[in-house]
């Protein structure tokens, strides 16, 4: 089994050229089908890859990871949308790409070992979710992609222990057949995670806002237009008072070109649960300026990748954290998390 170093979702396909940044929008007005593929079979596939179930793929039986790859087709890639992997049980997010630069759609899962020949783990479900907010959220842009990833993958993983592990995301097609893609991710201890965790009281950094920036919304969002409404509140100001989103990205820089979406997405929650929790974007680079280096309060969080997502609750501890593309759904599930 060929194997490769992880990537982060997006920096490995947009050597392809195939995302924008901020991709996002509804179906009619973002997502396009792979070539041949009508737009009633393509909102089928998108709707099939959102119900992924252990079921759905072979079981390990004793194979080895090898054995399983063998009985899938190769050719597409898998990036993944995260980084920060620890023992336990982890959220392990990714997409894929097949030879023609089109993304694939599917019922996905992963199988994982500590090398080819060992007996394989899983199969892990990874149900998609979409990227895709109300038109009414979709930012400038967003309008600018030609072809805009639809959905995320993500799975719970159980890694045992540290260390390197091999990885194959399969993908079901229409005649079902399977395709997959072999890499490897790093998994560190738990000692070597600096970033604030669920259940612990996040540092109490002062955000920017429009009161801070003097109005100048340029020197602190990247966003078009601007999302004025997350700008308002200070995290210091509401943190252990009120549940808060608090949401790293930058929609124009991001390295993983995933930061539109998620800021979208925080708009289209905020019209929704505005009225209970606080939602915070914050911009990732000094003066949105790449070679400035990071923001302080990323660096307070021990953040070197971006997106993320801490959501918080009323007491001040953290409810769920979110690295990478993420979609509706899970940023919903997050919300929640924080709120009960």
């Amino acid at each position: 089994m060929t194997v490769r170093r992880p990537v982060l979702l997006l920096v490995a396909l947009a050597a392809v050229a195939v995302v924008a940044a901020g991709c996002g929008g509804s179906q009619d007005s973002g997502a396009k089908p792979p070539p041949g593929v009508s737009q009633k079979d393509f909102a089928k596939l998108l709707a099939d890859a959102s119900t992924s179930t252990t079921a759905d793929f072979p079981a390990v039986n004793g194979k080895s990871l090898q054995d399983m790859a063998s009985g899938v087709k190769a050719g597409p890639q898998a990036g993944f949308a995260t980084s920060v992997l620890t023992p336990g049980t982890d959220r392990l997010a990714f997409g894929m790409i097949d030879k023609a630069n089109n993304f694939v759609y599917g019922k996905s899962a992963v199988y994982i070992a500590r090398s080819p020949s060992d007996k394989a783990l899983g199969p892990y479900p990874a149900p998609a979710d979409s990227l895709l907010t109300k038109p009414a959220f979709r930012s400038q842009n967003a309008a600018v992609d030609t072809s805009p990833i639809a959905q995320i993958y993500a799975a719970s993983v159980p890694f045992p222990k540290a260390g390197t592990w091999n990885v194959l995301a399969v993908t079901k097609q229409d005649d079902g057949a399977m395709v997959g893609a072999p890499a490897q991710v790093k998994v560190i201890a738990k000692s070597k995670d600096p970033i604030p965790d669920v259940g612990q009281v996040p540092p109490r950094v002062s955000t920017d806002t429009v009161a801070s920036a003097a109005g100048n919304l340029a020197a602190i969002d990247t966003r078009r237009p601007f999302a004025r409404e997350l700008h308002e509140v200070n995290f210091k100001d509401v943190l252990g008072k009120k549940p808060v989103a608090l949401l790293f990205a930058t929609p124009q820089l991001c390295q993983s070109r995933v930061c539109g979406p998620v800021v979208d997405i925080a708009l289209q929650m905020k019209q929704q649960y505005g009225d209970r929790m606080a939602f915070i974007h914050e911009e990732v680079y000094r003066d949105n300026q790449v070679s400035k280096g990071l923001r302080p309060q990323l660096q307070a969080f021990h953040l070197q990748t971006e997106p993320w997502l801490f959501t918080i609750n009323k007491d001040g501890r953290i409810a769920a954290r979110l690295e990478g593309s993420f979609g509706v759904n899970e940023f919903r599930r997050a919300i929640q998390a924080a709120l009960n």
